[in-house]
């Protein structure tokens, strides 16, 4: 469902300018109507409702806004309306397009509960985890998102480890997804809407991401349901979701395995890491739970030997310290046994 937006303001060549990439980048998102005189603003709004507009405050004074679920005043720092200013939300006029998308969808996300979401389908979800740590597990998820990537399909990438190494690898500099954590504690707001407004994409691999957690706390918070609600929401934004889990084989992880079409089991050539693989494999309940989806995946070139691994992917030793640059050189790799 898109979201009717109309753009009200006097600057005809600035409502051109908007309204023109809003419809060509945003098409998916929204449906933008325009506005250019206070009259005719008047007489739009009697005539239809909208979700959410844009208006600039010499258009809005005296005017009856009830027709509109989220009025957003599009401010553009010369305007002295106090009392206006104080009494809508405000969106800076001059700033890149996409984060005026970003907060058109983030302000809606916080009232709008269930009125609107992705309509696409649920992606394939694909489940990276190990007992031991550094074994390039990251590595590993990103590069099978970046395989489906670069094959056409829309990929999303989601960590989940306490302490993200997501930095490493993507520009981290937007909204964290911690907002999305508060929301599901809170319970209320419009979850898709709200990953649809902080979502980012990888402008090298076309992956899309979210920027790590405020702090190492921040994912504490989710419960076993939160963790149902969040999976569910990404699922349909992505053709491929992968799931990049924490060491840790606690309930949360159990839960992401239930949900998950496949689990890759990453291990590499040191003792330690194949050592724990085996006390997973032999000892552990988890692993004849979800034994049909497991996938191994032998990491730097390791050779691994156990019973009940029918299905293996043998992955080279790339030897770099740029982690990118590993991650897209095991991309070319098939990541099917």
């Amino acid at each position: 469902m898109k979201i009717n937006l109309l753009i009200a303001t006097c600057d005809d060549d600035y409502t051109e300018h908007l309204s023109n990439l809003l419809s060509d980048k945003y098409k998916d998102t929204f449906f933008v109507s325009v506005c250019s005189a206070s009259q005719s603003l008047t007489d739009i709004l009697s005539a239809s409702g909208y979700d959410a507009a844009l208006l600039e405050a010499p258009m809005i004074r005296d005017t009856d806004l009830s027709p509109i679920k989220l009025p957003l005043l599009l401010w553009d720092e010369t305007d002295n309306g106090a009392n206006t200013q104080k009494s809508h939300t405000i969106i800076k006029k001059y700033q890149r397009v996409s984060a005026i998308a970003s907060m058109i969808l983030e302000y809606y996300a916080s009232f709008s509960a269930g009125e609107c979401g992705p309509d696409a389908g649920r992606a394939f979800i694909t489940a990276v985890w190990s007992p031991s740590g550094g074994v390039g597990k990251t590595t590993v998820a990103l590069a099978n998102a970046i395989k489906a990537s670069s094959g056409g399909k829309k990929a999303l990438y989601l960590n989940m480890e306490h302490f993200s190494s997501g930095p490493a690898y993507f520009n981290d500099s937007g909204r964290s997804i911690s907002s999305v954590f508060e929301m599901l504690e809170r319970n209320e707001g419009n979850l898709k809407m709200l990953i649809q407004a902080i979502l980012r994409q990888d402008p090298n691999t076309g992956v899309l991401y979210f920027c790590h957690p405020e702090n190492f706390d921040d994912m504490n918070i989710l419960s076993v349901d939160d963790i149902v609600a969040l999976i569910t929401a990404c699922a349909g934004f992505a053709d491929e979701l992968v799931i990049d889990l924490s060491s840790a084989c606690n309930i949360r992880t159990r839960q992401v395995f239930k949900l998950a079409d496949r689990v890759l089991l990453v291990t590499d050539q040191t003792t330690t890491s194949q050592a724990k693989l085996r006390q997973f494999a032999s000892q552990h309940s988890v692993f004849e739970q979800f034994k049909s989806k497991v996938v191994l995946v032998a990491n730097m070139c390791s050779s691994f030997s156990e019973p009940g691994f029918s299905e293996i992917i043998t992955l080279p030793l790339i030897k770099s310290t740029d982690s990118v640059a590993v991650a897209k050189s095991l991309s070319g790799c098939a990541f099917e046994p």
